[in-house]
């Protein structure tokens, strides 16, 4: 074999073992990144780790398009500023469902709301069997409550406790639209069949007169309605849900029921969660997940749900910065355009200015007004 084909095979070698190299980085530099082993400290006592999963599905609604939310008259801009309100229907409530009292009975603020007064006394038992099998009057939620004199307040019927005053109620509004007339006819329906099992009497508003005013409430809550949307995108290597998981829940972010979501809990049992995390569910479900991709992952805040004091944007903005270092990536808007940090301190002057819109009409952020209303 001559010097010259041995110089060849030598550099055909190389050639070879370069290419392989190159792809085995390329390979490992492409892949999903993948959670770290949890890295133990001889001071500290074992602690038990969370494995956190985002749930649900994307947010998308009205309020500031600078953050990526869409308006109810118009598709929003990438800038900030209130232009409206449409929603889809939330996935936020994976926590504990409140109590009838935390959720607040019917107020006439944003209640149709028709007193009915039985002949005698009626037991709770006697109540809950008349009441109609469904709790809604088309779209909107109906419910009917008992006077109890011993606590001198309204509840829900209740087993062992006799009543001779009730009221039934729908709701004039809610993220679906206006009370109409049809709904309004369904709701004299369902009460009145109430009324006549246990031989009582209603006495039930105008029906033009709550019709209009719901369109009101409607129209307030439509302008004053705002839904959060950030995307934070990897900028280079995609994210396997595991490393998603384990980054979110260095920040406090629990499991969802849904796949692919994770919350941030509010500071008290049974409340809307302060903020979602969401990513592909099918990813979340593959057969392994580690071999899976996310390269976007999406922070939404539902404003009209926690109430101001949380500081709600204030802890989203938090959150998308640390994630964002982390995690090597980039927040945009719904559309993917990267998003500055000057654009933040508009929408939080935005919010403010929401906020006390909502306190001036007794529907502050949070409340459990607020949480039926924009619902």
């Amino acid at each position: 074999m001559s010097n010259f084909q041995l110089g060849l095979i030598i550099a055909g070698a190389l050639v070879l073992i370069v290419v392989v190299a190159y792809n085995a980085w390329t390979t490992h530099r492409n892949a999903p990144k993948r959670p770290r082993p949890a890295e133990a400290d001889p001071a500290q006592e074992p602690v038990a780790r969370h494995e956190p999963a985002f749930d649900g599905a994307v947010l998308t609604g009205g309020g500031l398009a600078g953050a990526g939310l869409a308006g109810s008259g118009a598709e929003g801009e990438a800038e900030p500023g209130f232009d409206g309100h449409a929603v889809d229907l939330r996935d936020a409530l994976d926590l504990p469902v409140p109590t009838a009292e935390r959720r607040g009975g019917l107020d006439p603020l944003i209640d149709a709301i028709a007193p009915i007064v039985a002949e005698q006394q009626v037991s709770g038992d006697a109540a809950l069997a008349a009441l109609p099998p469904t709790r809604r009057a088309g779209s909107k939620p109906f419910a009917v409550e008992g006077f109890n004199d011993a606590a001198q307040q309204w509840e829900t019927p209740q087993p062992g406790q006799r009543y001779l005053q009730f009221q039934a109620g729908v709701q004039l509004a809610n993220r679906v639209g206006a009370l109409n007339e049809i709904e309004f006819s369904e709701f004299v329906m369902k009460a009145q069949g109430f009324a006549d099992a246990i031989n009582a009497a209603p006495d039930f508003p105008d029906m033009l007169h709550e019709v209009a005013r719901a369109r009101e409430l409607d129209q307030f809550a439509s302008e004053h309605d705002a839904q959060l949307t950030f995307v934070l995108r990897a900028r280079h290597a995609a994210w396997s849900p595991g490393y998603v998981q384990q980054n979110a829940a260095r920040l406090g972010l629990v499991a969802g029921a849904i796949p692919g979501r994770l919350v941030l809990p509010a500071q008290g049992p049974g409340l809307p969660p302060v903020l979602t995390l969401t990513y592909d569910a099918q990813a979340a479900m593959s057969d392994d997940p580690e071999q899976s991709a996310v390269r976007d992952i999406v922070l939404s805040l539902d404003v009209a749900q926690v109430h101001r004091s949380q500081q709600p944007f204030a802890r989203l903005r938090e959150v998308a910065a640390a994630l964002g270092e982390a995690m090597d990536g980039v927040l945009c808007d719904q559309n993917g355009t990267p998003l500055p940090a000057m654009t933040m301190e508009p929408i939080a002057a935005d919010l403010e200015q929401l906020y006390d819109k909502l306190d001036s009409r007794e529907l502050s952020a949070g409340s459990a007004l607020a949480r039926r209303l924009f619902s």
